[in-house]
């Protein structure tokens, strides 16, 4: 088990404190009850061979202390050792345990890194001239994907990008990620424009909620942030369902929200009326950023329940910082929420930067991604 270097030094330290108080102490006073807690603080710190070794400097320790002062006896002092012998050999044990337990654990988060690869691979790096990066930050330590998603696909009509967050929690919340990721790779190549591509959608979540009995009830609301880089990527249409909206980044540093022109409600919800899906078109200019996040993002607060601004902070956090990769924000401002939230992830944070070099050089070909 790997611990802090510093911590391997708590049941030496013990040992010693013991050894201190004894002497200190009137000769009525015995130490051995401290003694034996120094095996037992090994049993999660050190190896086996550790935990011995503690185990008999605790009995010599005893031993001498007993010899010290003079009053070493057969029937209490024995008992004493045996009992530090037992607590050792279980220690022992108990390091065995964590250490299954532990190995248990490593080959879970292996099983679901795997997993996470296959239902939300990385974008690749560049699309043609856009630069991209993605991260993902579980909120759960032992949880490598939860319900927050995006994907990137370049298609005829342009790169396609969709962030999302669908509602709920645990498995569940996975299998409609996999419904809405699997929807958006097939609609991204077939649909002629946005509004078709989300009514796409619509009709594969409904149809995937009725078959999972009434999935759109319970998992199958998924806040989305739809867009499409026109060629030469002057422009980006954007939808937002629902969504918290995307931050425009220019060369200068300067930060920019690009709210919807009109509300509509998360995908999903086809079933309880029609909502238009408005386009809205942002200008793209060269060196700047999309940044896209979900509401683990703007709804991290720090001690006193103050929200998260990413609007307020992008600039600061940019600024005399060259160069801002697309790689380089998205891990400023995930440092940045940990910092705002004491360390604390509150809910799972999906993050995409898309850039637009200043200048670059346009990669023979482009890559197909979904």
């Amino acid at each position: 088990m790997v611990q802090p270097s510093r911590a391997k030094w708590i049941p030496s330290g013990i040992i010693v404190l013991g050894v201190v108080l004894d002497l200190v102490t009137p000769e009525g006073v015995t130490s051995a009850p401290l003694l034996v807690a120094a095996p037992v603080a090994a049993a999660p710190l050190l190896a086996p061979r550790g935990i011995i070794a503690i185990g008999a400097l605790a009995m010599a320790a005893h031993a001498f202390l007993a010899w010290f002062d003079g009053a070493f006896g057969w029937q209490r002092d024995v008992v004493n050792q045996l009992t530090l012998l037992a607590v050792t050999v279980l220690a022992v044990l108990i390091n065995r345990a964590l250490e299954g337990r532990d190995a248990r654990t490593r080959r879970a988060r292996q099983i679901a890194a795997v997993a996470q690869s296959a239902v939300l691979p990385r974008p690749p790096s560049r699309i043609g001239e856009l630069r991209i990066a993605a991260r993902y930050v579980p909120a759960e330590d032992e949880a490598v994907i939860g319900g927050d998603l995006y994907v990137v696909q370049d298609t005829p009509h342009g790169v396609r990008v969709m962030v999302g967050d669908v509602r709920g929690k645990g498995l569940g919340a996975v299998s409609a990620v996999c419904a809405d990721l699997g929807a958006f790779r097939y609609a991204a190549d077939e649909a002629e424009d946005l509004p078709a591509l989300v009514a796409a959608l619509e009709r594969a979540l409904l149809r995937e909620g009725a078959r999972r009995g009434g999935q759109e009830q319970e998992e199958g609301f998924t806040t989305a942030l739809i867009a499409e880089f026109a060629d030469g990527l002057d422009t980006v249409r954007v939808v937002n369902r629902g969504h918290p909206p995307p931050v425009l980044l220019d060369a200068e540093g300067r930060a920019t929200p690009l709210g919807p022109s009109e509300e509509s409600p998360p995908l999903g919800m086809g079933a309880l009326g029609a909502w238009s899906s408005p386009v809205d078109t942002f200008p793209f200019p060269p060196g700047a950023t999309l940044v896209c996040y979900t509401d683990g993002v703007t709804e991290a607060r720090d001690e006193s329940g103050v929200f998260y601004d990413a609007v307020v902070r992008l600039p600061l956090l940019v600024r005399h910082r060259a160069p801002a990769t697309p790689a380089r924000i998205l891990h400023l401002l995930i440092e940045d929420v940990g910092r705002h939230t004491g360390g604390r992830v509150q809910d799972d944070q999906a993050l995409l930067a898309l850039h637009r070099p200043a200048r670059s050089d346009r990669p023979s070909g482009s890559t197909a991604y979904g």
